[in-house]
């Protein structure tokens, strides 16, 4: 595995199953030390055990106990409602660009809001495509996706123009849906109904987060019911929240064949070790989860599927040490499945919460790999 960055030590792990994983200052190319983990945190905190997810050892007995992480993960996320029949998404507006078609859609969720979204079409399609779903970051919008082609994470003319149906919608409370929570427009500004929504939904019995996932699981019915798009090439991309979604939804949902996440792969461990967990919005927060297993578990449930992460090594939302720890926890269970290629992990130094040129590129070039377009 490739990374731009010099090695980075930490402690052995324990093989308690509910022992504190204990890291060491990470340090970046040229010595900068990002922080001594556990230093601030009060001596009460520091007892804290966040339980060690260990790396399967044995494949038959990983398809097996996977099962039982996908069935914990769905629990924590509460009682989520059944999703809406697909083939009542709506194009509300269709404009010619250059290389492909901008379509407008919009769906009631079947819960609480009108979904709003985008999906590119590429020009001249004879065959079944590809499609890639992209979301954004927090307080973010599909237009930063499909129309700002110039941005780091405007990708989506990119991808259209080579050959891939392209999707993507608001999340709740961003972009067209601001003000669309609880208490309506009286939250149209920052954070807007992020925090309502957060309580409605706990009092409702499920979280934001659930909620969140399952609006892309509904782009994905809707894509799968598109006549130009191949439902055994869907990937998901996304930078931040975005990055953060993409490895849920592929963690979640099997039609997610190829993920490409940029400036999220992170842990709470590590996190909460270097008191970032201020770095995050409420919606990235699951009830009970970390009584399980941190996110080692969540991403190893994408294997063998085809799976990219593109970090900074001063990206204080994913602190380096966590980065590290969790390419050395799922390389593993990638060579259990002989799949070691199908998991990539790039750290670029002097980096922070940021989508780098090159790091669009690596994205556009995985998803050539893993779900080429047949023309």
């Amino acid at each position: 595995m490739h990374r731009t960055v010099v090695p980075i030590l930490l402690l052995a792990l324990t093989t308690s199953l509910h022992a504190q994983e204990r890291i060491k200052p990470a340090k970046a190319r040229g010595g900068k030390t990002f922080g001594e983990p556990w230093a601030g945190v009060p001596e009460l905190y520091r007892k804290i055990q966040p339980p060690v997810w260990k790396p399967p050892t044995n494949l038959d007995t990983w398809k097996k106990d996977r099962g039982k992480v996908r069935a914990t993960l769905l629990k924590c996320l509460g009682d989520l409602p059944k999703r809406p029949d697909p083939r009542r998404v709506k194009v509300v507006s269709t404009e010619k660009k250059d290389g492909y078609t901008y379509h407008a859609i919009e769906f009631y969720n079947g819960v609480d809001q009108i979904v709003t979204g985008v999906v590119l079409v590429p020009d001249g399609i004879d065959r079944k495509r590809p499609a890639v779903i992209l979301a954004h970051g927090h307080s973010g919008s599909t237009d930063v996706l499909m129309v700002n082609e110039k941005g780091g994470q405007g990708g989506g003319p990119t991808l259209a123009r080579k050959g891939y149906i392209v999707a993507g919608i608001d999340s709740y409370f961003c972009g067209k849906r601001v003000g669309k929570g609880p208490a309506g427009a009286r939250e149209t500004k920052p954070p807007t109904d992020e925090f309502s929504l957060f309580k409605y939904h706990l009092l409702m019995g499920r979280c934001l987060w659930g909620m969140m996932i399952r609006d892309q699981q509904c782009l994905i019915d809707y894509l799968e019911s598109r006549p130009e798009v191949n439902p055994k090439q869907i990937g998901i991309s996304g930078m931040s929240m975005g990055c953060t979604t993409s490895w849920w939804t592929a963690a979640l949902d099997e039609r997610i064949q190829s993920t490409v996440g940029v400036a999220c792969f992170t842990r709470y461990t590590e996190l909460f070790a270097h008191g970032n967990l201020k770095n995050h919005g409420i919606y990235y927060f699951v009830p009970g989860v970390w009584k399980h297993f941190d996110t080692e578990a969540i991403h190893a449930l994408i294997a063998p599927r085809a799976h990219l992460e593109l970090s900074g090594d001063e990206d204080q939302g994913a602190p380096i040490d966590g980065v590290i720890t969790l390419e050395k926890k799922l390389a593993p269970v990638y060579r259990l499945y002989d799949q070691p290629k199908n998991f990539h992990s790039i750290v670029y130094e002097k980096t922070g919460h940021e989508y780098l040129p090159e790091m669009r590129e690596q994205m556009v070039r995985w998803f050539e790999r893993t779900l080429p377009v047949r023309k």
